[in-house]
């Protein structure tokens, strides 16, 4: 009987750690690093999730309810500027081992330096202009029901920033009229399309003045490799399947197909 509980015991020694790789989504290759059990095992670290399309406010809140920060540190990493860029968009998404004394500053950084390697991984040689491609990204990212759908809604995106045409996103309505008291990503309605905001792509040409959102590394992989379409209209039916259209007037016709 005796060996019996021993082998259990192991058996839950070894899985333990797995079921926390894989409930966390940690990276399957920290399996093999020792650092990885000792981080674990210290009761001053956390584990800290940080899920695709958050944008930086969720970040921050997502840190505070994780780690030993205050008020002042959680506005204080909202505020960042890192390496002289826009912060928004450069906190990749992802479960990260924090400990819980660690500033904004020092975390910030952290997801940043992340948010390099993963680009680098993606990003094609002959690509110069990473900024718009996040931008890009964000916005497919908070667009898409999900990975299947990345791919042709940023083939669409591409298509009307080339054919000169408005956005006309309503996630970057929800990032303009979004806040702590009544929610970061509200409903929109039609007369939201009238908001005086630099983010209101119905209203303004071109691409949002930054990310809206911190995107996964498949929404930045369809970034930067849109599927080839026609398509420069699309909509979601009730079950979240993707309908695009090349024309306004089919656009329209599956309005009311699927949406009414």
């Amino acid at each position: 009987m005796r060996w019996k509980l021993a082998i259990l015991a192991l058996i839950l020694v070894l899985a333990i750690p797995v079921i926390v790789v894989i409930y966390y989504k940690f990276n399957p290759e920290l399996l093999a690093k020792l650092s990885f059990y000792i981080d674990l095992a210290n009761p001053s670290m956390r584990i800290v999730r940080v899920q695709e399309g958050l944008r930086k406010e969720e970040v921050a809140e997502t840190l505070f309810q994780k780690l030993d920060w205050n008020e002042e540190d959680k506005n204080a990493f909202v505020k960042l500027v890192l390496a002289g860029k826009s912060a928004e968009g450069r906190y990749f998404p992802k479960t990260y081992l924090v400990h819980k004394d660690a500033g904004p500053a020092r975390v910030g950084e952290m997801m940043f330096v992340e948010f390099g390697k993963q680009v680098a991984k993606i990003k094609p040689k002959n690509i110069l202009n990473e900024e718009n491609v996040l931008k890009i990204a964000s916005l497919i990212q908070r667009e898409a029901a999900g990975k299947q759908d990345m791919a042709l809604i940023s083939g669409i995106l591409w298509n009307r920033i080339w054919n000169e045409m408005k956005l006309q996103i309503d996630a970057t309505l929800q990032y303009a009229k979004g806040n702590e008291e009544n929610d970061w990503w509200p409903p929109v309605s039609g007369k939201d399309r009238k908001i005086k905001s630099p983010y209101n792509t119905y209203l303004n040409e071109g691409l949002p003045p930054s990310p809206i959102s911190n995107p996964g590394s498949a929404a930045i992989a369809a970034a930067y490799n849109p599927q080839k379409t026609s398509c420069l209209f699309f909509l979601h039916d009730k079950n979240r399947k993707i309908h695009c259209t090349k024309t306004y007037e089919e656009h329209k016709k599956n309005i009311e197909l699927y949406l009414k």
